[in-house]
């Protein structure tokens, strides 16, 4: 999984992100909201790992917005706020899970496993195929068909494809296309690929969502 950790304190930062990386998982850290909000734009994360006291902010706010763009991004509040109105203010406003520090790193690693499981992430993190009405994609052979007949895509074009495909009935930002599959390509290369990748596969498969990007629906 590829997770965002938000937590403004260098120590606990590096423990919990070298705790992350070990158990397998990749980690963008950052100490600020407005930091946050940028890779949150730029990226598409699996899981969210939030601290609430923040330097430019409440963590709060951010969990917030982040609930009112995506319903089903899990998201953990690590936070030394161990009072019971905190507790239930951080669970209403759309937290996963809550975890009083200090915790057990084994603890936060196991969190992160059953919020992946309640939200599906952990059954795609052990295939490497994904399908969608008659395509099949698999990642480990770089090989698309539909029924019986193979598509050949570009690298590029796999890329994208496999990004909407793992994240079914989620809309896919532009952005986030783009930092997967074009990170050094000019505004308009996204639009190219996505014609060309939709003459191979057909219509009916990936939709726009004018203004915001794109999603696969399952059927």
């Amino acid at each position: 999984m590829k997770i965002c950790l938000v937590e403004d304190d260098l120590e606990l930062g590096h423990s919990v992100q070298s705790l992350i990386q070990d158990g397998g998982h990749d980690v963008v850290w950052v100490r600020r909201i407005t930091e946050a909000r940028y890779w949150l734009e730029q990226l598409v994360f699996d899981a969210v790992v939030l601290d609430l006291g923040l330097p430019d902010g409440n963590g709060l706010d951010l969990l917030r917005s982040i609930r009112q763009q995506d319903k089903q991004l899990p998201l953990i509040v690590i936070t030394a706020r161990d009072g019971i109105e905190d507790r239930l203010q951080g669970l209403d406003s759309g937290a996963d899970d809550y975890l009083v520090k200090p915790f057990a790193g084994p603890e936060l690693l196991a969190r992160l496993r059953a919020v992946a499981r309640r939200s599906g992430l952990a059954q795609e993190s052990e295939t490497q195929e994904w399908q969608v009405q008659d395509l099949t994609l698999d990642e480990r052979r770089m090989l698309l068909t539909r029924g019986d007949t193979v598509i050949n895509l570009s690298k590029t074009e796999f890329t994208i494809l496999l990004t909407l495909l793992k994240l079914p009935d989620r809309v896919v930002t532009r952005r986030e296309l783009e930092a997967r599959a074009l990170p050094n390509a000019d505004s308009h290369a996204l639009d190219v690929h996505m014609f060309n990748l939709r003459k191979k596969i057909g219509e009916g498969y990936v939709r726009t969502v004018r203004g915001v990007g794109f999603v696969v629906e399952r059927k």
